[in-house]
């Protein structure tokens, strides 16, 4: 931290900065990663004890098994808030916004680890869950970790709101100097959307086609297909900032890469090279709209009970095909879709993972009259609360053709691995979704508490809502550099599944959070349709849920770091 941001710092008594901030953060950081460490064989005595984690005995001890998934993701997050802080400060950019956004997550982070964390409302995982209590007592005394929680975040939170109110946010420390302009550009392409989405939304409308044209002319659909099949080339850290700007704007428009990039990545790993020449460039344009095509009614994440069929048969053209027969649903856009992702079972004398098959089905693009012009395809739409410009479908295949030359890779019973190959980057772009999220129920936040007069001043001078607006800030920071830490594990040929899981579980928390405490510093207002955090808080509920929800992600989490991965 600068000389200067110390002296604008200790300027204000109650957000006087801890001495060498950053060397005690990293000595509570060790003292944290120590108790982890503690917890994590107290739980793989539970779940392991042969050695190897037992699958009965995970689910018997899901509390504590995802306690301490929950506690590892804090301990990341913090060790990722603290290599932040470090970054910015060898560039000389680790402010007073940086420093305390920094002090105020450690504060908080560690009095929740050792008081109690939020697995949900209700839900909450303490030390004695782990049998940890002494552990969790010596914790409490290290010296580095009782500067840090003596004053609590509250020290820092006040000044944090002063500084929100200037326009502060906090550097978010991107390096590379073509970020910054990537996310300057699709920044301003969201704020001129940002009115018009919200009227999208109070109309359950679908994102018009100019709006999907403009997004594919700004290369969304190609971010990271490889640059020899027509896309840019970049890396799953671009993707985080341009996923977090159109999301920022509305969860819709963040969300229209989404089925592009699962699809260019099924295609991309495990694709056959003519599918790659035929497919990958027409999906980087947007000539190509895909929809992923996997969940069935009563099955959700268990995706190994998957019952739709494709049997291999000759065409009326003697063309070999195959005929897909069973129900999907939860399908976003699919009455728009070109293509469909679909995973069907293709041996059905194997009942799990390994009968399962991915086809690439192409389909015509329907219309609001017609949504499944085509033969043995039908749907209808599932009305919901948020996220709702592409809209989601239940599905009906009754012998459904596809052509045989679209299996996917070309042989059969590679399905679930195809798929499972995707699903880090999928939860990394989520995760970036849901920070984008976040940050906009931040902003709707504050811009209403500035200008909302109550008693004679704007509410934002009243401390429970200044202290509700900062901590939305600081938990915004910490999700969003947890989630570039899994975007940068990818980028590096890294497996990212526990490190992309943390990520998508700590952001999806933190934008239902952010969208929940702002819709309350909007008081009666915040109710009403006509304000955009009313729909800002229906969009964040969903990013618990989809793309795994929170409770399969600490199942991945736990299992993962208890089998000795990372």
């Amino acid at each position: 931290m600068s000389q200067t941001a110390q002296r604008r710092t200790t300027g204000s008594p109650s957000a006087e900065l801890i001495p060498d901030l950053l060397p005690v953060c990293a000595r509570a950081l060790a003292a944290a990663e120590a108790y982890a460490a503690q917890a994590k064989t107290s739980v793989a005595k539970l779940v392991a004890p042969g050695g190897a984690v037992d699958g009965a005995l995970l689910d018997s001890e899901q509390r504590a098994a995802h306690g301490y998934a929950w506690l590892a993701t804090y301990v990341t997050a913090l060790r990722e808030t603290l290599g932040w802080a470090r970054r910015l400060q060898a560039a000389g950019r680790c402010g007073e916004s940086e420093a305390l956004i920094c002090r105020a997550a450690f504060a908080e982070y560690l009095a929740q680890i050792l008081g109690g964390i939020a697995m949900s409302q209700g839900e909450i995982v303490r030390p004695a869950d782990f049998g940890l209590e002494d552990a969790a007592q010596a914790l409490a005394s290290d010296d580095a970790v009782r500067t840090l929680t003596r004053s609590g975040a509250n020290a820092s939170l006040m000044r944090i709101a002063a500084l929100l109110a200037e326009g502060a946010f906090g550097d978010a420390g991107l390096d590379d100097e073509s970020l910054p302009m990537i996310r300057d550009q699709f920044r301003r392409f969201a704020e001129e959307h940002r009115d018009a989405a919200h009227e999208w939304h109070k109309a359950d409308a679908f994102i018009p086609m100019s709006v999907i044209e403009a997004v594919a002319g700004l290369g969304v659909f190609g971010l990271t297909v490889p640059e020899e099949f027509g896309g840019a080339g970049l890396g799953k850290l671009a993707m985080c900032v341009v996923t977090e700007e159109l999301s920022r704007g509305y969860l819709g428009l963040g969300s229209l890469g989404t089925r592009s990039e699962i699809a260019a990545e099924l295609i991309r790993l495990g694709g056959t090279e003519a599918q790659k020449q035929k497919w990958l460039p027409k999906i980087a344009t947007g000539e190509i709209l895909p929809t992923a095509v996997f969940t069935e009614p009563n099955t959700g994440s268990d995706l190994g009970s998957l019952r739709t069929r494709a049997v291999r048969a000759k065409g009326t053209d003697g063309a070999d095909i195959y005929r897909i027969t069973g129900n999907k649903t939860w399908i976003t856009h699919a009455a728009r879709a070109d293509v469909m992702t679909l995973l069907a079972r293709t041996d059905a004398k194997e009942l799990g993972y390994k009968g399962l098959s991915m086809f690439l089905a192409e389909k015509p693009r329907g219309t609001d009259s017609d949504p499944f012009p085509v033969a043995g395809l039908s749907g209808g739409e599932i009305r919901v609360l948020g996220y709702r410009g592409m809209k989601e479908y239940e599905l009906a295949f009754d012998g459904f053709e596809v052509k045989a030359e679209n299996l996917l890779g070309g042989v059969e019973g590679q399905g679930f691995k195809q798929l499972m190959a995707t699903f880090e980057s999928a939860r990394v772009q989520t995760a970036a979704r849901a920070v984008g999220v976040a940050q906009n129920a931040l902003e709707l936040g504050l811009a209403y508490a500035k200008g909302r007069l109550q008693f004679g001043k704007a509410i934002v001078e009243f401390p429970r809502v200044a202290g509700k607006l900062a901590w939305m800030a600081v938990e915004t920071m910490v999700a969003r550099q947890l989630t570039w830490f899994a975007a940068r594990q990818k980028d590096s040929g890294k497996r990212c599944d526990i490190e992309a899981g943390m990520a998508k579980l700590l952001a999806a928390r933190v934008a239902w959070a952010n969208a929940d405490n702002a819709l309350q510093v909007h008081g009666g207002n915040g109710y009403a349709e006509e304000y955009a955090i009313s729909r800002v808080l229906c969009d964040a509920r969903i990013l618990n849920i989809f793309e795994g929800a929170a409770e399969i992600q600490a199942q991945v989490i736990a299992r993962g770091l208890l089998s000795g991965r990372n």
